[in-house]
């Protein structure tokens, strides 16, 4: 391929293409797939409650990343946002998060659909077993050659394929609805043996649900009118997923038959449902979750790639990872390493369970999302003071995004999770002062590259470009 230092494609992609990118990253399909068992198990017939919570939270937190987003558009999104109110060292630290945060969704998503692959033939009476490094490549390589072409095929296929299997996952739930005859969840709707302790702390994991929403704000470069369309697709993302997982949740817990037990030890709920009801339905489900979670990991490369470009632009890392290919004007240097990182750390996993992988990959993301998510809320009020003046309100909403954000980092800490969780928050902090130390490094023996960060936002304070 041929590369150069340009531009990446400006003004290239509408609302619904931006959309596209956060709606695949958060991958809805996967939460009634997988993730509503580890809810219902601690909150059982609250669950639809505690997803009404966790979007609310997570609107306050969309809230504060489109104001930004509004004034701000640009590649590194969250690293240029929290550099410009807070000063490059902190958007450094931001930035450094978010590049783990989108891996490691990336590599979660991977398996999540090697797993979804794998379910669906078996549903099928296919006894083959597909080797999963196999699967870990096919599926790095297909989001990598997706991820390399022109950015409006990528959020256009990643859209497609949420909106199919979203489709699916609402067809199958109202399928099995009408298999209970369309009764009202009476023990439900009086949140009947509710522990409201541990329906408070399954809101910390159901947040996890909604990581990526905020992924269209690395388009802010590539998209047109973005400081209208990126907060529009940030909000609109978090509460079109929050009323999807609510409605899901209820449906599911009840095709339990609000056994909470039961749905907390279940490793694919829709499809334990539907097996009772037709396996042509189980292998639909799977269909769908399979594609779903294909979309999800190929947004998180996409991300994690002007990400990184915007890290390479500034010196950060390599320079090259800010080149830009000649004619498809995507990161492709970034995206490659983004690539061959999924696939090297997902196979050198793979004798391991892949649920158990799965939700080390998963629970690693979340620590950088909700580190960035935090900068972002309490950065929000601070740049609009700097620029124009911030309301109370302002103040209010970013404050209350930051608290938020740290109680669900507490309550992920907080009893001490099983080994080896109670190890990852240790491994995670390495990893940031890895960050930390080569910014000081860097700023030694490099000192330009911190200029140049100064000077850009210098410039920005009176022209408004990156």
């Amino acid at each position: 391929m041929m590369v150069v230092r340009s531009e990446l494609r400006k003004d290239s992609l509408s609302f619904l293409e931006a959309l596209g990118q956060s709606v695949a990253n958060v991958s809805p399909t996967l939460t009634p797939a997988l993730a509503v068992a580890v809810v219902a198990g601690m909150a059982g017939t609250a669950s639809w409650l505690v997803y009404v919570f966790a979007t609310i939270a997570l609107l306050i937190v969309g809230i504060n990343v489109g104001k930004l987003a509004k004034r701000i558009p640009s590649a590194g999104s969250f690293f240029i946002y929290v550099s410009r109110s807070l000063g490059p060292s902190y958007g450094m630290l931001s930035g450094w998060a978010m590049l783990a945060a989108y891996i490691f969704t990336a590599m979660a998503l991977t398996v999540a659909t090697s797993i979804f692959i794998k379910t669906f033939f078996t549903s099928l009476g296919f006894t083959f077993a597909i080797p999963s490094p196999l699967l870990y490549f096919l599926i790095s390589a297909g989001i990598w050659a997706f991820a390399c072409r022109d950015i409006k095929i990528s959020a256009r296929i990643g859209l497609t394929l949420e909106v199919i299997s979203v489709a699916i996952i609402l067809f199958v739930c109202v399928y099995t609805f009408a298999h209970f005859g369309f009764r009202i969840d009476a023990k439900q709707v009086s949140l009947e043996g509710v522990d409201f302790k541990s329906a408070a702390q399954a809101v910390v994991f159901a947040i996890f649900s909604y990581v990526g929403f905020e992924s269209a704000a690395t388009l802010g470069k590539e998209t047109r009118n973005p400081t209208v369309n990126i907060p529009r697709a940030i909000v609109a993302t978090a509460l079109s997923a929050g009323v999807f997982f609510v409605l899901t949740t209820y449906l599911i817990v009840q095709g339990f038959a609000d056994d909470a037990t039961k749905l907390g030890a279940s490793g694919a709920p829709l499809g334990d449902i539907t097996s009772n009801i037709s396996v042509s339905l189980t292998a639909l489900v799977y269909f769908g979750a399979a594609i779903s979670g294909f979309a999800c990991a190929l947004a998180s490369l996409n991300a994690y790639g002007r990400m990184l470009f915007s890290l390479g632009r500034y010196q950060f890392v390599h320079t090259s990872m800010g080149l830009v290919h000649h004619n498809y004007k995507t990161p492709y240097v970034a995206l490659t390493s983004g690539a061959l990182i999924n696939f090297i750390v997902c196979a050198a996993f793979a004798g391991q369970a892949e649920t158990d992988t799965f939700g080390w990959y998963g629970t690693l993301a979340s620590y950088g999302f909700i580190i960035v998510y935090f900068l972002c809320s309490v950065s929000a009020p601070i740049f609009l003071a700097n620029n124009g003046g911030a309301t109370a309100g302002d103040r209010f909403v970013g404050g209350l995004g930051a608290v938020l954000m740290v109680l669900s980092l507490v309550g992920s800490l907080y009893p001490v999770p099983a080994s080896p969780y109670n190890l990852f928050p240790y491994f995670f902090l390495v990893y940031i002062l890895l960050g930390v130390s080569w910014f000081f490094i860097l700023k030694a023996r490099v000192p330009q590259a911190i200029l140049s960060i100064e000077h850009d936002l210098e410039v920005a304070a009176s022209t408004g470009a990156e």
